[in-house]
C-alpha cells in the first residue's frame, strides 16, 4: 500500500510539474496541445508496444509442454491470472520482461540465458515478478507517466511560440532555465516512479511464488550475468530498458537518479527480510528438476530453517530451452 501512494504521490507531483511549468512556458493553449498530442502517441505505443518489443527481440512463443510455458501457467494459476503468451528470446543475457496492456492480453518473456543459468525455483520468482507487474498494471501506469513528462518534455520545444512564452514574466533567461530544467525534473520523476514499481513487482511476485528468497536467489545471479554478459538488441534500443527486470545495459550500484532500476542489492534485502533471512547470501545451486513443479508458501518451521518447498532440488538439470 505504501508503495501505491508513492505512485500516486509521484504523478502527483508530475501532473503538479507539468501544469505549473506548462502553463509559464507555453500558456494554457499550449500546455492543451502538449498534453493531446503526447497522449495519443503514448496510448498508440501502449496498445501496439508488446507486438513490438517482441518482434524486436526475435521472441518465440513456446508451447504448452515447455518447461518455461510450465512454470507461468503454474504461477498464473496461484495469483488467480489470466494465462499469458509465453515468449522465448535467444539472447544468452539472462533476462525477463512483461508487456502487454493488461491481465487478458499480456506476455512475458525469458531469455535463453536466464533458463541456463537460473534453476526452477529461480524461474518461478523471476517470472512470478512479471506477472506482478501485469497483474497490477504497470504498463498502464507507465504510458500515463510517460504521456505527462512527454508532453512537458514537448512545451520545452515550442514554448516560445504560445501566448504564455510571449506574454511570461520570466525573461528570456527564466525562460531558458525553465526550458531545460523543466523536462530534466520530469525525467527524473518518471524514473523514480519506475524504480517504485519494480520494488512493488518484487513484492508481488514473491507473494505469487510463495517464497521471497527465490526471486532474491534469482536477482543476485541476474546482476552478476548481466555484468558480465552484454544484450546487443537492448544497448541499440535502450528506450527499452525500463521493461527488463534488471538493467539489461548493466546496473548501477545504488539507486541514482537516473536509473530506471533500484540497486540490485537493496532489493535482495527487502526480499530477505520478507522471508525472514535477511542475512543469507545467495549460494549457486544447480538447476532444480525437470518434473512437476508446484510452489507454496513455506511454513513456519521452513522459514525457520531457511528450506525451500521444492521437492528434488539437488537435480543438476534445469530448465533450458528446446
Amino acid at each position: 500500500m505504501a508503495s501505491y501512494f508513492k505512485t500516486a504521490l509521484l504523478l502527483a507531483a508530475l501532473t503538479a510539474l507539468f501544469m505549473g511549468a506548462g502553463f509559464l512556458m507555453a500558456g494554457q493553449t499550449g500546455m492543451l496541445i502538449a498534453l493531446v498530442i503526447a497522449a495519443g502517441m503514448n496510448l498508440f505505443a501502449w496498445w501496439n508496444s508488446g507486438a513490438t518489443v517482441l518482434r524486436y527481440y526475435k521472441a518465440k512463443e513456446v508451447d504448452p509442454s515447455h518447461s518455461l510455458h510450465r512454470i507461468v501457467a503454474e504461477l498464473a494459476k496461484r495469483g488467480s491470472m489470466p494465462m499469458p503468451k509465453v515468449y522465448l528470446i535467444d539472447n544468452p543475457q539472462p533476462n525477463a520482461f512483461a508487456t502487454g496492456r493488461g491481465p487478458k492480453n499480456a506476455s512475458v518473456a525469458a531469455t535463453t540465458g536466464l533458463l541456463q543459468l537460473m534453476n526452477e525455483r529461480e524461474v518461478a520468482g523471476v517470472m512470478a515478478h512479471e506477472l506482478a507487474h501485469v497483474k497490477h498494471r504497470d504498463t498502464l501506469i507507465m504510458t500515463v507517466t510517460a504521456t505527462v513528462a512527454g508532453a512537458l518534455s514537448m512545451l520545452a520545444n515550442f514554448a516560445l511560440f504560445f501566448g504564455g512564452g510571449r506574454n511570461n514574466q520570466m525573461g528570456i533567461i527564466g525562460m531558458l532555465a525553465m526550458m531545460i530544467l523543466a523536462p530534466m525534473a520530469a525525467m527524473l520523476v518518471q524514473m523514480a516512479i519506475s524504480r517504485t514499481r519494480e520494488y512493488e513487482a518484487d513484492r508481488g511476485g514473491a507473494e505469487i511464488c510463495g517464497n521471497p528468497d527465490w526471486l532474491a536467489d534469482a536477482l543476485e545471479k541476474l546482476e552478476a550475468g548481466s555484468r558480465q554478459i552484454d544484450n546487443d538488441a537492448a544497448e541499440n534500443n535502450p528506450a527499452t530498458a525500463h521493461m527488463f527486470i534488471i538493467n539489461p545495459l548493466h546496473a548501477h550500484k545504488r539507486d541514482k537518479m537516473f536509473s530506471t532500476h533500484p540497486n540490485t542489492a537493496n532489493r535482495v534485502a527487502r526480499l530477505r527480510e520478507m522471508s525472514g533471512t535477511p542475512g543469507k547470501s545467495s549460494v549457486v545451486t544447480p538447476a532444480g528438476p525437470q518434473g512437476p513443479w508446484s510452489p507454496r508458501a513455506r511454513t513456519r518451521s521452513e522459514r525457520r530453517t531457511g528450506r525451500g518447498s521444492v521437492p528434488g532440488a539437488g537435480s543438476r538439470r534445469g530448465p533450458r530451452s528446446r
